[in-house]
């Protein structure tokens, strides 16, 4: 894969996937765009135009002047991790993980939707959950918001396929990243977690940035409308 000329706007690249999607992409000859609440050390080493914004929060006029005319790609991968029994989870705890990972992306799209136009052959990825569609307890705010991005996604690839612009989503399993790091801090939850999934271990950010790489690449080109499961085979294995 080489992503020489294309510029792409990866929303969330801070730490965890996104981090390792924009050093894989800055590999591969990227120019990358990248919007966070803050500027990781790690992320700045890769000397990329860093936009500093809520992704909750509609994007400032001033902040949409810095990124190109033309967009080849968007990446948006803000994500959240409340697991708690149904009866506890408090109704604001809906509303903020349907802000952060459903409005959040529509509010990125919209708004670069013109750019990504313009470049004759564009690529969408968006992330799920495993969870969205297997049932699994305690995740029923994520999985509820998740599955909304899932429905986005189909949407919004039979909208733009005339455009020739491409949607797709992602749908990990339990990752290590900071975000999940409550989940695997100790020897005894790596090791649970890791028994959970078929091939006896837990994602890495990097499994999950190969597939967004490919997603975004040229080599896809004729894919559109799908989630992609990189679970460790979680979803459909027993």
């Amino acid at each position: 894969m080489n992503f020489s000329e294309k510029n792409i706007l990866l929303v969330g690249a801070s730490s965890g996937i996104g981090l390792a999607t924009a050093q894989l992409l800055h590999t591969l000859e990227a120019k990358l765009f990248t919007i966070s609440r803050h500027l990781s050390p790690e992320l700045a080493e890769l000397g990329t135009t860093h936009l500093e914004a809520d992704a909750t929060l509609p994007l400032a006029a001033e902040l949409l002047a810095q990124l190109p005319e033309t967009l080849h790609g968007v990446l948006y991968c803000p994500g959240s991790i409340k697991l708690r029994p149904f009866e506890r989870i408090p109704l604001d705890d809906f509303r903020s993980d349907f802000e952060l990972n459903v409005l959040g992306a529509v509010q990125v799209l919209q708004a670069t939707m013109k750019k990504l136009k313009k470049a004759e052959g564009a690529s969408v990825v968006l992330f799920s959950t495993v969870a969205a569609t297997t049932g699994m307890s305690f995740h029923t705010s994520i999985a509820t918001a998740k599955a909304a991005v899932e429905g986005l996604t189909r949407a919004l690839a039979a909208e733009y396929a005339g455009s020739n612009i491409r949607v797709n989503a992602i749908a990990p399993s339990l990752t290590n990243t900071p975000l999940a790091a409550p989940l695997l801090n100790t020897p005894e939850k790596a090791e649970a977690g890791a028994k959970r999934h078929p091939l006896q271990r837990v994602g890495e950010p990097e499994d999950l940035a190969y597939m967004a790489s490919f997603l975004l690449s040229d080599h896809s080109s004729f894919i559109t409308g799908q989630v992609m499961p990189v679970d460790g085979g979680l979803g459909r294995l027993k």
